[in-house]
């Protein structure tokens, strides 16, 4: 597991540490960085087994296991109270990261993550999960940009995704680990904990989230105690990219109030 922390450009005591979804690398994140780090310290990282020569993950992995790693990374590098954004299954990681250690966390934002897993989700892994096993990673990683971006975005980056998903298809996971996160994410049940929560928190949903319907979301909000809800009409599942200056200004707003 990799960790990457970029400092402030001006000097702060806060922390912002960025977790990533289901392909789990910190890369994702690029797009917030330099915006972030205007106001705060930024700590991202590479979450285990996501990658080519990556360990077998063990039977029964869970949101938790990912929350204690996180909980390490933090205690290791001497952070308390961070704020922590995280999308869809890093979302879960920081629920689970503030029920059981809530010295760790400040604020929450929870992006395009859900309070049950809706049907149609269902259907989207049941979808990706039978490319994988039975048309191969190729398949895999090349439909994935179906789920996250909007048709119009893919048409207009189609070079540059094409590169991205090279890259992706030289450094795949195991086979077996990419299905265990899967089965994690699918087992998980975010509303328990989230009825748990007392931080702060901003649950931010996209209209055109093919792959999350964006009442999922509304629904998570509704059962966290200090949660306010951002609707955004465009971006998808991955709007941290395909709406980057929007995405970035509601994320700092939100950490810099009071």
């Amino acid at each position: 597991m990799s960790v990457y922390l970029y400092p402030c450009k001006h000097q702060t005591d806060k922390t912002v540490v960025l977790s990533s979804g289901l392909g789990g690398h910190a890369h994702f994140w690029q797009p917030q960085i330099e915006a972030l780090t205007e106001h705060f310290q930024v700590l991202c990282y590479d979450q285990e087994g996501v990658f080519a020569d990556s360990p077998q993950l063990p039977d029964g992995y869970s949101m938790l296991h990912l929350a204690e790693q996180l909980a390490e990374i933090l205690q290791q590098n001497k952070l308390h109270a961070c704020h922590f954004i995280g999308h869809a299954l890093g979302g879960f990681i920081g629920l689970e990261l503030a029920k059981h250690y809530p010295e760790l966390v400040d604020k929450l934002v929870l992006i395009n993550a859900w309070d049950q897993l809706d049907a149609h989700t269902q259907k989207c892994f049941q979808a990706r999960t039978a490319l994988l096993q039975h048309a191969g990673i190729e398949a895999y990683v090349r439909a994935q940009a179906l789920f996250l971006y909007p048709p119009a975005w893919i048409s207009a980056h189609a070079t540059s995704l094409q590169a991205q998903e090279d890259k992706m298809i030289a450094s795949f996971a195991p086979i077996e680990n990419v299905l265990k996160r899967l089965n994690a994410l699918q087992q998980y049940r975010p509303a328990i904990t989230a009825s748990e929560i007392e931080n702060q928190t901003l649950v931010i949903v996209n209209q055109d989230d093919f792959l999350v319907p964006w009442q999922r979301g509304f629904e998570l909000a509704k059962l966290i105690k200090h949660a306010e809800l951002e609707l955004l009409t465009s971006g998808a599942h991955a709007s941290t990219v395909t709406q980057m200056a929007s995405v970035n200004d509601i994320l700092i707003k939100f950490l810099n109030q009071a």
